[in-house]
C-alpha cells in the first residue's frame, strides 16, 4: 500500500484509546493491518492483580496500576529500539492517560507514591504522532465489555465504567501533547463495515489541527 496517497504518511506512531469495551484493541489491529504496521498491545490478561482488583478495588489498586505501568513502558521501551523512518506503529494504550485510573482508585498516601514513580520513568516514552479517541455511551460500554465475555472483566461495574468514561472525557478535554481525533463510536463499527473504516481513514488524512471531531453524518 501507498502510504503517502493515502495521506497517512506522516503518521508514524498511531494511538487508539479510549474507556475499557470502547473498541480500541479491535480498531488498533485493523489499523495495523491496513498500514502493514507493528502492533503494540496492553495485555490485561498478564497483569495477576486485575481480577481481584475488581473484587476489592481499595486493596488491589496500587499493584494494579503499578503493573500496568511498568508493562506500558518496558513495550514502549521496545518501541524507542525500531527505526521510525521504516516501521509504523499502532498501539492501543498512551502512557500519558495511565494516571487517570490512579487518581480514580487510589487514596492519598498510595497517589502520591504512584506518581513519584510516574514522574521519574514517564519522561522515557515516545510520544505519538496521533490518539484516535474512542467514545461510547456507558450503557454501550457495558454491553461491549459483557459481550466479550473476558473472565477478568466480569466483575467490573456499571458505576465503575461510567467513572471511567467521565474520566477520559475530562482527560482528553485538556490534553494538548498531541494531535487527537475524537471519534463517537456509538454508531460506528470499523471492523465489520469497510465504509466506516474508510471514513475514519479519510478523516485521518484531512486532520490539520490539534484536536479535531468525527461523528457519523457530520
Amino acid at each position: 500500500m501507498n502510504r503517502a496517497a493515502t495521506g497517512l504518511d506522516k503518521y508514524r506512531h498511531i494511538v487508539v484509546e479510549g474507556p475499557i469495551g470502547v473498541g480500541k484493541t479491535s480498531l488498533a489491529r485493523r489499523l495495523a493491518e491496513h498500514l502493514n504496521a507493528a502492533l503494540l498491545l496492553e495485555h490485561p490478561e498478564q497483569n495477576p492483580f486485575l481480577e481481584r482488583f475488581y473484587q476489592d478495588m481499595e486493596r488491589y489498586a496500587l499493584p494494579t496500576q503499578l503493573f500496568f505501568l511498568f508493562q506500558r513502558l518496558n513495550q514502549l521501551r521496545e518501541l524507542t529500539q525500531i527505526d521510525m523512518f521504516s516501521q509504523v506503529t499502532v498501539a492501543d494504550f498512551l502512557l500519558d492517560k495511565d494516571p487517570l485510573f490512579a487518581r480514580l482508585t487510589l487514596g492519598n498516601d498510595e497517589l502520591h507514591l504512584y506518581q513519584q514513580i510516574y514522574a521519574s520513568l514517564s519522561p522515557q516514552a515516545p510520544r505519538p504522532d496521533l490518539v484516535i479517541y474512542l467514545q461510547a455511551q456507558t450503557e454501550t460500554l457495558v454491553e461491549r465489555v459483557r459481550r466479550r465475555g473476558a473472565e477478568f472483566e466480569r466483575l467490573i461495574s456499571e458505576t465503575y465504567l461510567s467513572l471511567v468514561a467521565d474520566s477520559y472525557n475530562r482527560f482528553f478535554y485538556h490534553h494538548t501533547g498531541t494531535p487527537v481525533l475524537i471519534v463517537n463510536s456509538e454508531r460506528l463499527n470499523f471492523v465489520d463495515r469497510p465504509a466506516d473504516f474508510g471514513l475514519l481513514l479519510e478523516r485521518i488524512a484531512a486532520m490539520r489541527g490539534q484536536r479535531e471531531f468525527f461523528n457519523l453524518g457530520e
